[in-house]
């Protein structure tokens, strides 16, 4: 009592530093998130110790009955805030259909990072997986076979994966990578089934897109979490050896993105027998293997106008396995994406009757089909796509790192000229990064988390820069990358990108509305508690949630303001050394995140979802969070290598450079403050400028390096060994080359000594020779390397037959479309 009876005169004596500790005080309550409590606390010292009059304490003492009892800021704060919103419409509508998707798999380290004080000792704790010898085999063994017998142009030139490739297929049960072993697959992990993708998209597009699309979202997906017990052991064995051809059809002409817009329909009726059958009737399009299929998934909308399934006159979007013999069923003509030979086609059902016993889970599952769909989505998307990209772009590095090594132009190989160090850097900095994403998202997975944010963050990032790195590697190749034929190495990836940013969920779709759309709802620690609060007049639950919502907007807008005027250093970083700093520039990002998010949703309610402009620019944000974690976690679990650390700063410097770009969007069109004097501090106080070019051109020098390192970053990608073929025949040119670049280098130290003359490289060498400058086997070895690296550089090119024969014309007249119009109407 003595102390606190002396406190006022204590800090009567010395109101500046008196001041200025308060000022700490309630820095500190800020930035830690203190509890109400400890605000109460620090307040009735402050206004003890300052003498404040009667009146603040009575303020104080309102404030504690006010927020601090339950019942009473419920009935005076909660319920008006409650009936207010309500009147007001300030709620976001949800429809069914949204609420399935948000409600779909569950939150992991995205939860982190949305919080605003993300925990980085947990995501570096996160698995991050190597395969099991099993899977390494498989990798090894009929996945480097299939590779060794699909030859990619082959497969373009016929429009067809060879009958070998479908041999191996079967017999080594590639469409059943995820069936469990007991129905004869090979119930490998995410993991594994992503490495596989990896491999076979950088063997041949097609014959990745051919294994993939059995083991994503379809039929053997559902039927493993949702099948009857007769349904599996009926169809899994038949889809693990590729007895059964499966595909999926949700896709309509009026109805992608918007699947609540489907028309394909069902009716549920008793048949003269006495069972029940279901009557469907549907159109759908872009269905990948419908050409071939012998088992269609189908998603419909089914009714029951007699409630036979005692489940209402509508019972919703219905999943159902429909035999393709069956009468009504209509296979369409191909479609033709792109050029991409893979089967993919439109399919029509007339009158098609089946019984209950087709949909997928039996008649208990009937209306369960878009919860089943969401729920499978969250895993899948996060697995096929986001390798075939990663895949795509470790290739495009091995392929670009090999020909600008190669390639020459005024004398020097091309690689050493920065303007084509840029690229080079830009798609290794890409193939660290995304490789890094692929290994720490399948690790999720593998583990069971089925994150929705996540891999709809991966779906969109890793198709967009694979766009961005195959344009990347078109530049560097020039003409080598449009002269299409056997020795080109990057074409029909180019011809394949577009598909990946269009498929499972439009990229504009999927930035602009779910990943930040679904994960503010989501991924937010207390709003989807009070949208579900509200839209239940649930006062109390609301309570519970509105006002810890409250102490965390004001923590991460203390964390916000703290660590931006810090750079950062008032985070913790989990590990010393060189990357410390970027988990503190992390935590940075992801505190002002988190805060202008709430401002967000404060702002615009329930209009903030057609913000699309202001959406999307928090997605970037929150991608790149989550990539720079990722980025992180590779280099924590490979081991710390000295050696990648120039990949690791070009990586996270270009990753906070990206999140730096989307602040400064989002404060110049979120209007004042943030339009001046945020904005105005954002520019000067950057979290990162880009990559500096002499971080560059260290990533650029691996690409051009054989050796451990390159191969550590294109790891999974398929080198055939055959010199003849067009990477085989690049990957010999590029080790001859560099191997004979320090005998080249005596050659021209002898060209500038004056001991030789200037002249083709052929008589320099052989002049070189002669005068005892190089020996016999260096001769040799310079003439080999100039042999390679000339037929390297070659492009193909056909006899007007051979050209022509391909054509309508060859074919013997103009062909009809390939495509019916009719099917999409």
């Amino acid at each position: 009592m003595s102390f606190l009876s002396s406190l006022p005169g204590i800090l009567a004596a010395y109101p500046l530093l008196s001041t200025l500790g308060l000022l700490l005080i309630v820095a500190v309550l800020g930035f830690s998130g203190a509890s109400f409590w400890a605000w109460v606390v620090v307040a009735a010292l402050a206004l003890g110790g300052f003498g404040a009059p009667l009146w603040g304490w009575v303020v104080l003492g309102a404030m504690v009955l006010l927020f601090g009892v339950k019942p009473l800021r419920r009935l005076l704060l909660s319920g008006p805030i409650v009936r207010t919103v309500k009147a007001m419409k300030l709620l976001p509508a949800i429809s069914e259909t949204e609420q399935v998707a948000i409600e779909a798999g569950n939150i992991w380290v995205d939860g982190e990072l949305f919080s605003g004080k993300p925990d980085f000792k947990r995501i570096l704790k996160e698995p991050y997986p190597d395969l099991s010898p099993e899977e390494q085999a498989f990798l090894d063994g009929p996945v480097e076979a299939i590779c060794q017998v699909t030859d990619d142009w082959e497969v373009f030139r016929n429009r067809e994966l060879p009958k070998a490739a479908w041999d191996l297929i079967k017999k080594e049960r590639f469409f059943g990578l995820i069936i469990p072993k007991q129905y004869g697959g090979h119930e490998f992990t995410p993991s594994a089934n992503s490495a596989i993708v990896v491999k076979l998209m950088t063997r041949c597009g097609p014959l990745g897109t051919t294994v993939m699309v059995p083991n994503s979202l379809g039929p053997a997906e559902l039927l493993m979490h949702y099948g009857t017990q007769a349904q599996k052991d009926y169809y899994l064995p038949r889809l693990a050896s590729a007895e059964e051809i499966p595909c999926f059809a949700l896709t309509e002409p009026g109805a992608g993105s918007d699947a609540g817009a489907m028309t394909s329909s069902g009716v549920v009726f008793r048949g003269s027998d006495g069972e029940l059958y279901i009557r469907l009737n549907w159109k759908k399009r872009y269905i990948t293997l419908a050409a071939i299929a012998t088992v269609l998934g189908l998603a419909f909308k089914l009714r029951d106008p007699e409630n036979l399934l005692g489940k209402g006159e509508n019972p919703g979007i219905t999943c159902a396995l429909i035999p393709t013999h069956t009468e009504g069923v209509v296979l369409g003509k191909r479609h033709d994406p792109l050029g991409l030979p893979f089967y993919n086609c439109p399919t029509e059902g007339h009158d098609v009757v089946v019984p209950v016993s087709a949909i997928i889970g039996g008649p208990a599952q009937a209306g369960n089909g878009w919860r089943m769909l969401m729920e499978s989505l969250a895993v899948g998307r996060g697995i096929s796509l986001p390798a075939s990209s990663a895949g795509g772009i470790k290739y495009a590095a091995r392929v670009v790192g090999a020909y600008a090594a190669v390639r020459k132009q005024f004398g020097l190989n091309i690689g050493k000229f920065e303007g084509i160090e840029e690229p080079l850097a830009r798609v290794g900095g890409y193939a660290y990064i995304f490789e890094a994403a692929r290994r720490f998202t399948c690790g999720g997975l593998d583990s069971g988390e089925k994150p929705p944010v996540i891999t709809a963050i991966a779906k969109y990032s890793f198709t967009e820069h694979l766009r961005k790195a195959i344009n990347d590697a078109m530049d560097v190749l020039g003409g080598a990358g449009i002269s299409r034929g056997p020795r080109n190495l990057i074409a029909h990836g180019y011809f394949g990108v577009p598909i990946n940013i269009t498929v499972e969920g439009a990229n504009i779709l999927t930035r602009t509305l779910m990943i930040f759309g679904q994960g503010a709802i989501r991924c937010h620690p207390y709003s989807y508690q009070e949208i579900q609060a509200l839209m239940n007049n649930d006062v109390k639950g609301f309570d519970a949630a509105f006002w810890p919502h409250i102490g965390h907007v004001v923590r991460n807008l203390f964390r916000s303001v703290l660590l931006s005027v810090s750079r950062g250093r008032l985070a913790a970083a989990p590990v010393g050394g060189a990357t410390a700093k970027y988990y503190r520039r992390l935590s940075w990002a992801s505190a002002s995140f988190a805060f202008l998010a709430d401002f967000a949703m404060g702002r615009f309610g329930g209009n903030l979802k057609r913000k699309e402009k202001i959406t999307g620019r928090f997605a970037d944000i929150f991608i790149w969070l989550y990539l720079g974690s990722a980025t992180l976690r590779r280099f924590e679990a490979e081991g710390r290598q000295k050696a990648d650390l120039p990949l690791v700063h070009w990586s996270m410097q270009y990753a906070l450079a990206q999140i730096q770009t989307a602040f400064n969007e989002l404060y110049q069109n979120l209007g004042f403050p943030f339009r001046g004097p945020v904005l105005w501090w954002s520019r000067l106080n950057t979290l990162s400028s880009m990559p500096s070019d002499e971080t560059g051109g260290r990533v650029a020098q691996i690409l051009q390096q054989p050796g451990a390192e390159r191969d550590a970053l294109t790891r999974g990608v398929y080198v055939p060994e055959d010199v003849n073929e067009a990477l085989g025949r690049l990957e010999n040119a590029f080790r001859l080359v560099k191997a004979s670049e320090p005998v080249l280098k005596k050659v021209y130290k002898a060209l500038r000594a004056g001991k030789i003359s200037k002249d083709r490289i052929d008589r320099m060498v052989g002049k070189a020779l002669e005068l005892d400058i190089i020996t016999r086997e260096e001769a040799e070895l310079l003439q080999q390397a100039e042999l390679a690296r000339e037929d390297a550089i070659q492009v193909d090119s056909f006899t007007q037959e051979d050209y022509m024969a391909t054509s309508a014309k060859g074919k013997g007249g103009i062909r009809q479309p390939l495509s019916d119009p009719a099917m999409s109407n």
